[in-house]
């Protein structure tokens, strides 16, 4: 048989640990939400375009909205006045630049794509905001054919792929507060 003594030392690490666990906000990702209890719609209207390329906004708009209904439990709806809360974006500015050189060729095969936004998530009943990021940033490298016919045909498609990405991220960063 333990002598009390024993068995408290014993359970200390155990109890340390447990608390330890409990205090440090563990969670696994994409879980939860951070966003008020009683929001249970998110207008999304279309985002607004301050970049020269034509109809980035519209893919943007659609991207996100497609991943606020697969990620979350939220209704969307594009009427500002049909939702809890609504999502007001403004896409700043739009880079590309080349990442990485076929040193045989002499070709880019593979692009950093830059997208810069303002983001704000506000609740139609309090006004208040409850998500701001007046710099969003999203920065991601893509690979691009060295074969210049596929390379136009890519165009939609990799367009489609990053605003898909750009999607993933922006609506972890509200629904996690990130």
């Amino acid at each position: 048989m333990q002598s009390p003594r024993r068995r408290l030392t014993q359970a200390i690490p155990a109890i340390f640990l447990a608390a330890t666990l409990a205090g440090c906000g563990y969670h696994v990702g994409g879980r939860g939400t951070a966003l008020p209890a009683n929001l249970h719609t998110i207008a999304i209207p279309a985002f607004v375009n301050k970049t020269p390329r034509y109809r980035i906004e519209q893919r943007l708009t659609e991207a996100v909205t497609r991943e606020f209904l697969a990620r979350t439990s939220y209704r969307t709806v594009p009427d500002p006045s049909a939702g809890d809360a609504v999502l007001h974006g403004e896409v700043t500015g739009l880079e590309s630049a080349v990442a990485v050189f076929d040193t045989a060729t002499g070709r880019a095969t593979a692009m950093l794509v830059t997208v810069r936004m303002k983001v704000s998530l506000v609740d139609q009943t309090t006004k208040q905001e409850i998500y701001k990021d007046d710099n969003f940033l999203f920065r991601q490298p893509y690979a691009i054919s060295v074969d210049v016919n596929s390379f136009f045909d890519e165009q939609n498609p990799a367009l489609d792929r990053m605003s898909r990405d750009f999607a993933s991220k922006l609506v972890a960063a509200i629904v996690e507060k990130f």
